[in-house]
């Protein structure tokens, strides 16, 4: 397989340059992924990729019959089309890889294949990905280890155009506690209220204290901490500030998937201060992810998982019913498991 390139390598090369036949984004850091599937997306809008087809996750896996026929057929209009399929966890199985392996073989000219997965490891691999590193290009969104997260805060600032000292970049470290997804809100914050000139560490703390008095992280942290008033008091608070659902529910739904994988973990008896290492959740976070682990099984949070993927169908207006309210009783069931038949209702 050729080199694995990271997911900015990748967006920065897209510029000036034909479009790739396939590519393959995948990893455990979110942000990444979507950032730079965003990248491609922009590049074929560029070149005149006029029609999008997306396959994604429907009951256990991809209607890959549908997908090899889209593949084979030809463009509506002979447009040019991006297919995109999204793997949760990055594993086609054996249709899959197959279907993928053919089209790398002979792509046609009118079509781009994206493929998208939020997990990668070496297990991974396997002669469908090494077609489409043949073919293609492949980017691996690794996590931002703890110590790296301080030089990728500080060039996503100077991308933005926004300039800060070193102090005021670790403020912003320590503020977003390792969640790229948390630093990214906050960047972009900042590239409104920031007046120019660099920000030193207590302009940093004025601009992030004022940015919002009640953020998404510590909403989910409310609630993994049992204090489900004050988890609805931070969502109305919310609500009332303008924002919307599906701007919350990425955030949402990545810290759920990592308590279900916590609590996967504990419930086969493994390493859990090994798993908070891969889930990177730092040391000062350990604590409420242990008392919600202690609240709830394995099975309950996968449940919950689930559940706020039907909240972002419904807020999406693919699925029935108040997200708003239907957010709420999810939090309060994460915080106290006396709220659990609130979800039922």
């Amino acid at each position: 397989m050729a080199r694995d390139l990271t997911p900015e390598q990748l967006a920065s090369g897209l510029a000036g340059m034909p479009l790739a036949p396939v590519y393959l984004v995948a990893g455990p850091e979110i942000l990444r992924v979507l950032e730079a599937a965003d990248a491609i997306r922009a590049r074929a809008r560029e070149e005149g990729f006029a029609e999008r087809e997306v396959f994604d996750v429907d009951g256990r896996d991809i209607d890959w019959d549908g997908l090899e026929a889209s593949l084979r057929a030809p463009s509506l209009f002979s447009a040019r089309r991006v297919i995109e399929v999204r793997l949760p966890t990055a594993k086609p199985g054996k249709q899959g890889a197959e279907v993928i392996t053919t089209y790398c073989a002979d792509p046609p000219p009118d079509t781009c294949l994206l493929v998208t997965g939020g997990e990668w490891s070496g297990k991974h691999g396997g002669k469908w990905s090494e077609a489409i590193a043949r073919a293609g290009a492949i980017a691996v969104a690794w996590a931002i280890k703890p110590h790296e997260l301080h030089g990728w805060v500080e060039a996503r600032l100077r991308r933005r155009g926004v300039r800060a000292d070193r102090d005021a970049v670790q403020l912003l470290v320590e503020r977003v506690d390792g969640n790229l997804l948390a630093a990214a809100q906050e960047i972009d914050k900042l590239v409104l209220l920031a007046e120019g000139g660099v920000i030193d560490a207590a302009r940093m703390q004025v601009l992030v204290a004022d940015a919002a008095r009640f953020d998404v992280f510590r909403l989910v942290d409310a609630a993994l901490n049992g204090e489900g008033a004050q988890a609805v008091r931070m969502l109305a608070g919310l609500r009332a500030e303008g924002e919307a659902v599906p701007a919350l529910m990425g955030m949402v739904v990545m810290e759920l998937q990592r308590a279900a994988a916590l609590a996967r973990v504990q419930a086969r008896g493994g390493n859990l201060a090994a798993e908070f290492k891969v889930q990177r959740v730092w040391d000062a976070k350990q604590a409420a992810y242990k008392r919600a682990l202690a609240r709830h099984p394995a099975a309950r949070w996968e449940r919950f998982v689930a559940v706020a993927g039907r909240i972002d169908r419904i807020a999406k207006g693919r699925g029935e019913g108040d997200a708003w309210q239907v957010l709420e009783r999810l939090l309060l069931a994460v915080a106290d498991a006396r709220a659990l038949p609130l979800l039922a209702a």
